[in-house]
């Protein structure tokens, strides 16, 4: 279907921007790239926030603690989000991150632990980003009580978006293989969990003709990834980049994939990959919206979509399948 009348109108903005990571941008060209993502009538969720500080084997890991106002736990339930950002850029104030959680809260009533990494600048590379994201999982497994998410027999689920969602999928693989465990439930939007992007289809390469290079992925891809292994694809294994890992006991996942997005092929293959290996896995087409739809308004209808999907999946009784 055609693009959300909301992106489509604000397309315009992105002609001719350079790529986000294709060095800095005049203040004409971040005038325009604010343009595009500004959303003036949209307010998030109210909800109470405390900034947290969890243990991670390479120093403290920043988080913050979202939950319904009111002194009382609306749900005995806690879902750990993940931004994304090519393992280079976001934080904790992002729409990815903030709106994500608020709106979360909202439509849920669940507890939402956001948990921010280290970038893979200045050095840092794999494995330091997703042992923050394991040492963070883990750790709220076994405190999420500490954090007032009710008791520790309720549902625990993790997700996270773009590098969010890979780092999240290997962070899931790691305590698999090392502790035995798994969340009750993973939500996978718009996931980089290749080394190598599989190849588009026809349809796929069609849509994407009209999206402005500022919004594509697929040539970038390579060096985004080789940048945040510290070394060539050839080095990447299966915690880097879960589609080369063994699959069984993968808990239930959703993957929501955005229709016009270069890394869709990624969302759609490891979908396929996770239901070989006999994981109850869900997929979601989020039909007229853009790679990163979850920095874009909860009002707006593909974002809305999507995120009542992921509070679906915390308000429903779910278990891990015993290993």
């Amino acid at each position: 279907m055609p693009l959300h009348t909301a992106i489509a109108s604000k397309l315009h903005l992105l002609e001719d921007l350079p790529k986000g990571f294709d060095g800095p941008l005049t203040p004409e060209q971040e005038a325009r790239l604010a343009q595009f993502h500004e959303a003036p009538d949209y307010t998030p969720p109210a909800a109470e926030v405390e900034p947290v500080t969890l243990p991670g084997r390479h120093g403290e890991v920043p988080a913050r603690v979202y939950s319904a106002a009111g002194s009382t736990p609306v749900s005995d339930r806690c879902f750990v989000w993940v931004h994304g950002g090519g393992w280079v850029f976001g934080d904790l104030d992002m729409a990815e991150a903030d709106w994500t959680a608020r709106e979360l809260v909202a439509r849920s009533g669940a507890m939402v632990v956001s948990v921010d990494y280290r970038k893979a600048v200045d050095g840092t590379a794999y494995p330091v980003p997703l042992d923050d994201v394991a040492d963070a999982l883990a750790w709220v497994r076994d405190h999420r009580r500490e954090l007032g998410a009710g008791t520790v027999d309720g549902s625990l689920s993790v997700g996270g978006a773009s590098a969010g969602a890979n780092l999240v999928a290997g962070a899931v693989l790691r305590l698999r293989d090392e502790a035995g465990w798994v969340p009750a439930h993973v939500v996978l939007a718009y996931p980089a969990v290749h080394a190598v992007l599989p190849a588009p289809s026809s349809q796929l390469t069609e849509l994407m003709a009209g999206v402005p290079s500022a919004a594509r992925l697929r040539d970038d891809f390579a060096r985004v990834f080789e940048n945040y292994l510290g070394g060539p694809l050839s080095t990447a294994d299966g915690y880097a980049a879960p589609a080369l890992a063994d699959l069984r006991d993968f808990p239930p996942t959703t993957v929501l994939n955005a229709e016009y997005d270069d890394l869709r092929p990624s969302g759609e293959a490891f979908t396929a990959a996770l239901a070989t290996a006999g994981t109850d896995v869900g997929q979601v087409l989020v039909r007229g919206t853009l790679h990163g739809f979850l920095t874009r308004p909860g009002t707006e209808e593909p974002t809305d979509l999507a995120l009542e999907v992921m509070a679906h999946h915390l308000t429903t009784d779910r278990t891990p399948r015993p290993r």
